[in-house]
């Protein structure tokens, strides 16, 4: 899948990280992103050529919000775009995105430094179900 993703899709991202053996990520959570996206749209909940048009959009859109143009917030970029598709393929709402981010960040708050991050009750916690038109 690596070398299918490779050659036809990672092309058409604009400004991708990468090096030779592929995608670079300096955090963990800018992998699962990506990870996140390419499974979504391999599972055929958008397109590629609907990811590669929605996050150029975000990367264009982030500068005029006045964020740094500098690369830092390519993977920000990628987040944003990819909560934008899954609110539009009705896969998820903006109330429950956000419902998850707090709760993420109020984790992240209680939890000492150097433990891992844990949610409270993570096994009720279920995504809401698909939509279908």
């Amino acid at each position: 899948m690596a070398t299918h993703l490779q050659s036809e899709h990672l092309g058409a991202l604009p400004r991708l990280p990468r090096d030779a053996d592929g995608p670079v990520f300096a955090e963990p959570w800018q992998a699962q992103v990506f990870a996140l996206a390419v499974q979504l749209s391999a599972e055929g909940h958008f397109t590629w050529k609907e990811w590669a048009a929605t996050l150029a959009d975000e990367l264009k859109a982030d500068p005029e919000r006045g964020e740094p143009d500098d690369g830092s917030r390519y993977y920000h970029c990628w987040l944003t775009a990819l909560e934008r598709l899954v609110v539009a393929k009705r896969l998820s709402d903006t109330a429950a995105l956000m419902a998850r981010k707090d709760a993420w960040a109020e984790a992240y708050q209680r939890t000492p430094h150097g433990k891992p991050v844990e949610l409270e009750n993570e096994s009720s916690w279920r995504p809401q179900s698909p939509v279908r038109k």
